[in-house]
Parts: C-alpha cells; sequence; structure tokens
C-alpha cells in the first residue's frame, strides 16, 4: 500500500479510502467486519463515514471495529443530511452541526473527529455562520480538520475566502463526485484544489455499477440502483452514458481487467486527486474496487479511457483554447 499527503495537512492516508455508506444497510454487521479487515489487510488506514449513512447505524458499526486502532485510522463524517424526523436534525446552522458532531462521536466511540464534512451547501444559512460552528469544534479539538462535500468550485473559494479573512480553519479536504462519465470536477474543482493544495476524495468511481461491465446500450439494467435509486436514474439515464460504459466494458476485457479495477485506477490516476473512495455490499463485490491497485495505469491507457467519454465544457466555454 502507498501512502499520499492529505492536501497540506501534513497527515499520511492509503491510496484508497473504504466507504461506510454500506454499513447497516446493504452490509449486515458481519459482513461489514469482513470487509473493513480486509481493508485493514491491505493496508487502508482511510475510512469515510457520514452520520446520515443508515441513520447512524454505520458509525454504530465502525466504532467497535477500529476501536482497538483508532490512533492508526483517519476517519471521518459528515453532516447537513436528516438524520431524525426532528425539523432542526439538519442543516449547516452552528446548532445542527454541534449537535450532529456529539452523536457522531458517541456512536464512533472516539474523542475527535479527524474530518468532518459538510455533507451538501446549506442554501439558507449563511456560510460564515456555519464556518464558525466548525471553527468552535476545531478549537475544542472535537475535529482536526474541515471538509465540504459536493460543493461547487465557487462555494469551496468562497469558504477558503471567509477562513482566510477570519483567520478560521479551512476547508483542508475536499469530496466531489467523478468517476469516467461524471467528469464536472474536472473543469474548476479540481484546478482549485491543486491551487490551493487541498486534499481530494472523491466518490462514485463506478458510477454506482454503470461501469461494472454489466451494462452497454443493448443492455440496459432492470434492477437495482441505477433504476430502484431516483437519484442514481436522474445521474445515469442518458443515453450516452450506456455507450460510454459498453466502450469501456469492451477496453477492460480487451486488457484482461475487471472493469471495477479499471474505473477506479482511472480515477485514481488524477494528479488532483489523493484518493478514491471505494465501498461494496459485500466482501466478494468490495474486491475488484481493490484489485485496482494492481492495474498498470499509464497515462496513455488513462488517455485512452478518457476518450470513450463526453469531456465537459470548459468554464469559460472557450474552449478553442484547449486545442
Amino acid at each position: 500500500m502507498k501512502f499520499k499527503w492529505l492536501g497540506q495537512t501534513g497527515v499520511k492516508v492509503s491510496e484508497l479510502c473504504f466507504g461506510t455508506m454500506s454499513f447497516g444497510g446493504d452490509a449486515d454487521a458481519a459482513e461489514s467486519a469482513r470487509m473493513y479487515k480486509r481493508c485493514r489487510e491491505l493496508g487502508i488506514n482511510f475510512f469515510d463515514c457520514a452520520d446520515a449513512y443508515s441513520k447512524g447505524r454505520a458509525e454504530d458499526i465502525l466504532g467497535p471495529l477500529m476501536a482497538s486502532e483508532r490512533d492508526e485510522l483517519v476517519i471521518t463524517s459528515k453532516c447537513f443530511n436528516p438524520t431524525t424526523d426532528d425539523v432542526n436534525a439538519r442543516g449547516g446552522n452552528r446548532r445542527h452541526i454541534v449537535q450532529a458532531v456529539e452523536a457522531s462521536l458517541k456512536r464512533l466511540g472516539t474523542d475527535r473527529l479527524d474530518v468532518l464534512f459538510m455533507h451538501r451547501w446549506d442554501p439558507v444559512t449563511p456560510l460564515e455562520d456555519t464556518l464558525r460552528g466548525l471553527e468552535d469544534l476545531v478549537r475544542a479539538g472535537k475535529v482536526l480538520y474541515l471538509g465540504a462535500s459536493n460543493y461547487s468550485a465557487w462555494q469551496i473559494a468562497k469558504g477558503l475566502g471567509i477562513s482566510a479573512r477570519r483567520a478560521w480553519e479551512r476547508f483542508e479536504v475536499i469530496q466531489p463526485m467523478y468517476n469516467l462519465v461524471k467528469r464536472q470536477a474536472e473543469v474548476e474543482i479540481f484546478p482549485l484544489a491543486e491551487a490551493e493544495n487541498l486534499g481530494v476524495i472523491t466518490y462514485s468511481p463506478v458510477g454506482g455499477g454503470l461501469l461494472s461491465g454489466k451494462y452497454s446500450s443493448e443492455n440496459r439494467p432492470d434492477s437495482g440502483r441505477l433504476i430502484s435509486n431516483k437519484e442514481y436514474t436522474s445521474r445515469y439515464g442518458e443515453d450516452w452514458v450506456f455507450e460510454t460504459a459498453g466502450k469501456f466494458a469492451d477496453m477492460a476485457k480487451a486488457n484482461g481487467v475487471h472493469p471495477v479495477s479499471l474505473a477506479v485506477a482511472w480515477v485514481a490516476a488524477h494528479p488532483a486527486v489523493t484518493c478514491p473512495i471505494v465501498g461494496a455490499r459485500s466482501l466478494e463485490q468490495l474486491t475488484p474496487s481493490l484489485e485496482s491497485l494492481d492495474v498498470d495505469m499509464t497515462s496513455e491507457l488513462r488517455e485512452e479511457i478518457s476518450n470513450l467519454s463526453q469531456m465537459p465544457p470548459v468554464a469559460t466555454d472557450r474552449r478553442e483554447e484547449q486545442l
């Protein structure tokens, strides 16, 4: 296992991060333990969680698993999304952030989070108020580093500006979606991260299973997340997406590599990416993602794969400047 600097934190993390979204949901406690054990056997020291995953159950499961080796691990969690039916158990306001972190620490059985992500942008609460709440938690020692998940580049930049002006702790890590058919992060988020030396851990490298080798223009899903989950149906419903998935599966087969391994390795090879987040509902499903570590992702192979999908427009619409 190789280790990389997490932005400018001075902390080193494994080249894969394990995401625990399935814990307590698609994966029961026993299967979660099997996946955790395998990750640790390979040297993964980076685990991503959130208070909303299985309504807190993911943190309940992760806590005992990591208890005996807490100081060897880098643990993240998130807050923003609803965790109960309470009208105030959500959002980016200081009241909820403090309550959410206290609850996460209790479920995880730890005294601090290495990274706390704001799970989403809050369109109601002023960002300065959110950042003040995060600053208080850092000063209290309950959170070490701050992160932003699903923020656009301008939202991240606004946060960095406020933190600099107030001399508060800033976002040090970001968590955008990124895979072969979702490449918007390449336009402004990744350049911002490189310019500001932010750690970048990306999620959904296999596109909810789209890039698993099962799908193409001729083979559309009749079950699974791409059908049952409205978010995934909206995200991956366009015809060109399935055309790209089919071409990608053919390329993986031609190279003798599992499509999932190739998809994860493609994400990991972007110079702005610290590490992709991989997850699964079982150890069997997780294995190809872990085997991405063995893929020789040359610059030539990455470019060949990239050419299978649509490149997002440049931020200024002056595509001629890329030619």
